[in-house]
C-alpha cells in the first residue's frame, strides 16, 4: 500500500486563503492519499458490509468562492454517489481527523432508518464504544461525545433525523492531528479499521439486516 501517513502540511492546507490556491493544494497534497486509502479500504469494508462498496473522493466541485475546510474519502453501494446513501467517511479537517458511519440529509431513506435505529437503541447505546462520538451535522466539526448520552438523549437523535427534514446523524471516532501524525500509516490504518468493524453495526441495522 503506498499510503505513508498524514502530515502537517497536509492540515495546514486548510489554513490556505482563496478557492484556487486551497484546492490545488489539496489536490496535490491531501487528494492522493485519500485516494491511497479509498483503494486500501473498500474491500475491507464490502467484506465487513456484504456490500461492494464504492470510493468517492470528495472534488468541492461546486464550490465558487469558499474555500473547503474539510475533506474526505467516502464509501457507499453506489457507483455514482454517495450523499443519498447510508455511507462511511474518512476526512480531516485543520484540526483532527474523523472516521464516520454517516446518514446525512440527501438519504430519502433517513426517516426508515432512524426507525430502525430507534426499534435498536437499546442495543445500540450498549455497543457504541465510550470514546466515540456523534454528529447532528457533517458541516461542522463539533461532536457529541457517546459517554456523555444518556439513552434519551441517543433516542431524541434518532427522532431528530426521522422527524427533521434536514437532519443528520453520524457515528464515528476522531483523532487530532497531533496523534495522527504520529500514530504513522499502520497505527491509522488500524484505527480507521477498528472503528469502521465497530460502525459496520449501524450500517447494517440501516439496511436492515441486523
Amino acid at each position: 500500500m503506498s499510503f505513508k501517513g498524514f502530515t502537517n502540511e497536509d492540515f495546514d492546507v486548510f489554513l490556505i486563503d482563496g478557492l484556487e490556491a486551497r484546492m490545488a493544494a489539496l489536490k496535490e497534497t491531501v487528494r492522493p492519499k485519500l485516494e491511497d486509502l479509498g483503494e486500501y479500504f473498500a474491500p475491507a469494508i464490502t467484506a465487513l458490509t456484504g456490500d461492494e462498496m464504492f470510493v468517492h473522493v470528495a472534488k468541492h466541485a461546486r464550490r465558487t468562492i469558499n474555500p473547503p475546510k474539510d475533506t474526505w474519502v467516502a464509501f457507499s453501494n453506489n457507483p455514482r454517489g454517495y450523499k443519498m446513501m447510508p455511507h462511511f467517511q474518512i476526512g480531516m479537517w485543520n484540526t483532527h481527523l474523523f472516521i464516520w458511519f454517516a446518514v446525512i440529509y440527501e438519504a430519502p431513506q433517513k426517516d426508515t432508518i432512524a426507525a430502525r435505529f430507534s426499534k435498536k437503541l437499546t442495543k445500540i447505546y450498549k455497543d457504541t464504544p465510550k470514546d466515540f462520538v456523534w454528529s447532528v451535522d457533517h458541516t461542522k466539526p463539533e461532536t457529541i461525545e457517546h459517554d456523555q448520552l444518556s439513552k434519551d438523549d441517543l433516542r431524541s437523535l434518532f427522532d431528530r433525523l426521522q422527524n427533521v427534514k434536514k437532519a443528520e446523524l453520524l457515528c464515528g471516532f476522531t483523532i487530532d492531528r497531533e496523534q495522527v501524525i504520529q500514530l504513522g500509516s499502520d497505527g491509522l490504518i488500524q484505527q480507521i479499521d477498528d472503528v469502521f468493524n465497530k460502525v459496520a453495526t449501524l450500517y447494517k441495522i440501516a439496511q436492515n439486516r441486523k
